[in-house]
């Protein structure tokens, strides 16, 4: 089964990435979100991208004005009715992801395939929560979605050979170069990157190196674009002090323990680049 039209759930930062590298590629798009003015907000935010594209000479205005007009804005979850693939990209909440797949698993006809955008949630218990275990997959897109070419597939216990297949193709149709991972917390990336973030962390609280050395080294030393600690201030400490909460409670391995400094940094409130303050001021 080829897919022609992909159902997005959320509008935001995820949601309207996804979308837009859906209908570069050609492929329709519905993109819901719960209020007008966040639908309204992720298809700016599109049309922003696209420009920007254009400016750099990578996009015509003509393939602009294409790709808008195969996303459709919706509040009305019936809307996804259309769609051969639904991808929710809600915010990462496991309660909020349940809900939502919940009702449209309800609605939507029985060979639809569901896919979550999630970066640590177990596919396995979400499609649990499904009528259609065998037709749903992590489908993990990586920020900012139109330039990163990754993405994670995570096959659920019970995900068939059939719908990674169908969502395989449609990963490489979009220009993404898929990986296939089984279902374990972290996946693959944030497996190994999260951790090697809290090593530097406990480098640098036990006064090894400076932040800037740290860096420095990992950038020269590893061919990394970016230092471990200025990722962290990028991604949030909150998240990545949460992620190796996730690991230590789901592995039981005291190798997942969070730096004492990150936890500390946290509780103070400084988060990184979204609070001007992190391992670095902005």
């Amino acid at each position: 089964m080829a897919i022609q039209t992909v159902g997005i759930i959320g509008a935001g930062t995820m949601g309207n990435g996804i979308a837009q590298a859906c209908a570069v590629a050609g492929v329709k798009v519905v993109m819901v979100d719960i209020a007008q003015a966040a639908v309204d907000k992720g298809l700016a935010t599109v049309s922003g991208s696209l420009d920007r594209l254009i400016k750099k000479e990578k996009l015509t205005a003509e393939q602009k004005t294409a790709a808008l007009a195969l996303i459709k804005g919706s509040t009305n979850y019936e809307d996804l009715k259309s769609a051969q693939l639904v991808i929710e990209a809600a915010t990462e909440n496991h309660a909020l992801k349940l809900k939502i797949l919940k009702q449209v698993d309800d609605m939507l006809p029985a060979e639809v395939i569901v896919a979550s955008n999630t970066s640590s949630i177990s596919i396995t218990q979400l499609a649990a929560a499904t009528s259609r275990p065998d037709r749903f997959i992590g489908m993990h897109f990586f920020n900012p979605v139109p330039m990163m070419a990754l993405v994670e597939l995570i096959r659920g216990y019970l995900t068939s050979d059939a719908t990674h297949d169908t969502v395989k193709e449609l990963a490489e149709r979009l220009g993404k170069s898929p990986i296939t991972v089984k279902n374990a917390p972290g996946f693959v990336v944030n497996r190994i990157l999260v951790p090697m973030i809290n090593e530097a962390f406990f480098v640098l609280s036990e006064g090894i190196a400076t932040a800037e050395d740290i860096d420095a080294g990992m950038k020269l030393g590893c061919n990394q674009p970016i230092g471990p600690l200025a990722l962290a201030d990028m991604i949030g400490l909150d998240v990545c002090l949460a992620v190796m909460e996730v690991y230590l409670e789901q592995f039981g391995d005291s190798k997942y323990r969070p730096c004492p400094l990150l936890k500390e940094m946290v509780a103070a409130g400084q988060l990184g680049r979204k609070t001007g303050r992190g391992v670095y001021t902005y």
